[in-house]
């Protein structure tokens, strides 16, 4: 694949459009650094912190709940790029719009495997996926409601700003992560045995190992992977407890975090940086095979550690004050 391989399909009116945001806007300053880092809220560090502090902490099963239709947001969404297969907006000529927020920072923006494709915008689509679930979970809470409306409204409009993404590929993100919202609970509602649920939901998303060639497919489907493994793994074999208390979901959210990136990173070890980075079957077969082992441990096997944490905790609550 060459590195800009794909289609360069757009609006005029969009190009315009970001034109005049990044000419009004600029690329540096105090208005660019917040505008570009709403990204953020549909980022991957902040999303597993939420969905850690919900699974780790405070209610597990509300927890798996938000993370599941985050993970089918995150596999559905390269699917679909790869089939339309339309360039980012920094691609299309004639036009100065430039990409001032990188989707791989290591990466050349040149790089569409390391990059991706455009359309739909996965920020956008995981963004109404995560904070769309809270709400529709806890129905009654009206923050929740706002909250799920107004931070999709800014990551949109972030990932339209930087130049990454068309506002057609935002619109339609958005309507993926609606639709993952209202049809994944629903399928589990209809297909009651787990099995055969997690059989429709990886093979929904099987057919893209004959044709995507973007890393985020294969990361995003070794994730669903690994949460279909660990679930039912956790539920036989560890059993473990959630908690109330503050500090403690904190410190389980921030250990699982630490493992989560620290274990991708030790992971990739064994293996020489241009077998990781060549784009052929065996190194997509990898980065699966990675991310699936990453989010076993993180949520099938770290919990374990929770009974001795939580023996730790009642020896000093059960310390006498002096």
């Amino acid at each position: 694949m060459t590195a800009t391989a794909g289609a360069i399909l757009y609006f005029d009116w969009e190009m315009r459009l970001m034109e005049w945001l990044q000419a009004r806007i600029g690329s540096s300053g105090f208005a660019f650094s917040l505008l570009s880092n709403l990204s953020a809220f549909g980022e991957q560090l902040l999303l597993v912190a939420i969905m850690g502090f919900l699974y780790w902490g405070l209610d597990k099963e509300f927890g798996k709940y938000v993370g599941l239709n985050v993970l089918m947001a995150n596999v559905w969404n390269p699917l679909i790029k790869n089939m339309v297969l339309r360039l980012r907006p920094y691609f299309v000529p004639g036009y100065d719009v430039k990409l001032l927020r990188l989707v791989d920072s290591g990466a050349d923006a040149m790089d569409v495997a390391a990059q991706g494709y455009s359309f739909p915008s996965g920020h956008s689509a995981s963004a109404v996926a995560a904070y769309g679930s809270l709400a529709a979970h806890e129905k009654k809470k009206k923050l929740l409601w706002v909250l799920a409306v107004v931070l999709p409204l800014l990551v949109g409009f972030s990932r339209v700003y930087v130049g990454a993404h068309f506002p057609t590929d935002v619109l339609c993100g958005w309507l993926l992560g609606a639709v993952i919202v209202a049809l994944i609970p629903w399928l589990r509602r209809k297909i009651r045995n787990r099995w055969l649920f997690y059989a429709v939901l990886l093979l929904s998303v099987l057919p893209g190992f004959f044709f995507c060639t973007s890393n985020d497919y294969y990361s995003a489907f070794g994730m669903l992977l690994g949460f279909v493994l660990a679930e039912p793994f956790e539920e036989k074999y560890v059993k473990f407890e959630n908690t109330s208390n503050l500090l403690r979901c904190v410190l389980r959210t921030a250990g699982g975090a630490v493992i989560y990136f620290a274990l991708n990173e030790a992971l990739k070890l064994p293996f020489p940086k241009e077998m990781l980075a060549a784009g052929d079957f065996t190194a997509y077969l990898i980065r699966t095979l990675r991310y699936a082992a990453v989010i076993f441990v993180v949520i099938g096997v770290y919990p374990m550690l929770f009974k001795l944490t939580g023996r730790l905790w009642d020896r000093k609550d059960k310390k006498p004050q002096e």
